[in-house]
């Protein structure tokens, strides 16, 4: 077997069609966009680039056959955030079922990080923001949500054989949009939407600047100082909004208010998986007519949950109960077309969240694990820690 790194358009074709051999026949494996991996590693498109540095390989066999892929990348921004050792990552990891392949695939990640001064690795992670290819699924093999991880079970056995932990766990909660929230809990919020200073409202694309500097705000006071999270910028907002844009329904992403000061979001985005499994990773100009087709006629039944938060100073004050009643005012209208809702990326670490999660009438559909390598085996492993 050899590793080869990825620098020529025909490494890039193997990396992106080696999927297609490990889940064939997997009817729940959606392909992600071509376009989606790619810029990823592309410096003109992962703003990463700016504080960070990222490589990968494939895996051929003795025929030349790819049979495994894998990518490393060190955030200087999250390097030594929260961690006791200089931490980078891995990702983007696919492997046929052999212990031999998958070892030398992660002895590669190790050894280009320990190069870098590394002493430990996160994966299989994202090189970039949490919300996009992040953790390894050991739980709930369902269909996939747009840009959610998806991988066959042995790959778990694979990485706990080679030495990685487990930091922590993410969870994906399901509920129906029918059904109502428990009733102490949406007493408890409708409290706070008749207390004076509180307001709520659903996103306005024509005033998406004004809203991508209230999701900046209330993002990096909510998320900005947990472990592994670093803050985003109001240019790295706005281009997160523009390309949402084809799957933004205004009416699902809602921000509360206090005495005008963005304090909470609720953003939530249509499942693009719902079209792109009939698209064969290509958004080319047929994949796009194939879209605007199933949003305008056969329109999305499946919506996700993106990203909740809630500035300090208003956390357990009920407005996490509050801003999901005010988007009941749209969800428990008649002949309202979406039925289910995934909330995906809500940390073991976060017990607040998953309580939230809860109250509104979630339970865990699917369940992600982040693991994490030490270098030196001797040092003790500490799991991420909960947030109070």
């Amino acid at each position: 077997m050899k590793i080869i790194e990825v620098t020529q358009k025909q490494h890039i074709k193997e990396f992106l069609n080696l999927p297609t051999k490990i889940y064939k026949g997997d009817t729940n494996w959606i392909r992600p966009l071509n376009n989606d991996i790619e810029n990823v590693f592309n410096p003109k498109k992962n703003k990463f680039f700016n504080h960070g540095v990222c490589t990968r390989w494939i895996l051929q066999n003795e025929n030349s056959e790819t049979i495994g892929r894998v990518a490393a990348f060190i955030d200087q921004e999250a390097v030594h955030k929260d961690n006791d050792q200089p931490t980078g990552g891995m990702g983007f990891f696919e492997c046929i079922n052999d212990q031999t392949a998958a070892f030398l695939l992660f002895d590669t990640c190790k050894h280009w990080l320990q190069a870098q001064g590394m002493e430990a690795m996160d994966g299989p992670i994202n090189f970039g923001s949490r919300d996009s290819w992040w953790g390894c699924l050991a739980d709930g093999f369902h269909e996939p949500v747009y840009t959610m991880n998806y991988n066959p079970a042995y790959y778990n056995d694979l990485f706990k054989a080679y030495g990685f932990q487990e930091y922590f766990k993410q969870y994906t909660y399901r509920r129906t949009l029918a059904e109502p929230m428990h009733p102490r809990m949406e007493a408890r919020g409708q409290k706070i939407i008749d207390t004076e200073g509180f307001s709520f409202r659903h996103l306005e694309l024509s005033k998406l600047e004004q809203y991508a500097q209230d999701f900046c705000t209330i993002y990096n006071k909510a998320w900005g100082k947990h472990a592994g999270v670093t803050e985003l910028t109001l240019e790295q907002v706005k281009n997160l909004f523009k390309l949402m844009k084809p799957v933004i329904d205004e009416k699902i992403i809602w921000f509360a208010y206090y005495n005008n000061e963005p304090i909470a979001f609720y953003v939530q985005i249509l499942d693009a998986n719902q079209v792109l499994k009939y698209l064969n990773g290509k958004m080319n100009v047929l994949g796009m007519m194939r879209f605007a087709y199933y949003k305008l006629f056969k329109k999305f039944n499946r919506i996700v949950g993106v990203v909740f938060g809630v500035v300090p100073e208003h956390q357990g004050k009920g407005v996490e109960m509050a801003i999901v009643k005010a988007y009941s005012w749209v969800a428990h209208t008649p002949k309202y077309p979406y039925i289910t809702m995934e909330m995906k990326w809500i940390g073991d670490f976060n017990p607040k969240m998953m309580k939230v999660a809860e109250w509104v009438g979630g339970a865990i559909y699917k369940t992600h694990v982040t693991y994490r390598k030490l270098f030196d085996e001797t040092k003790p492993f500490k799991r991420c820690p909960v947030i109070d």
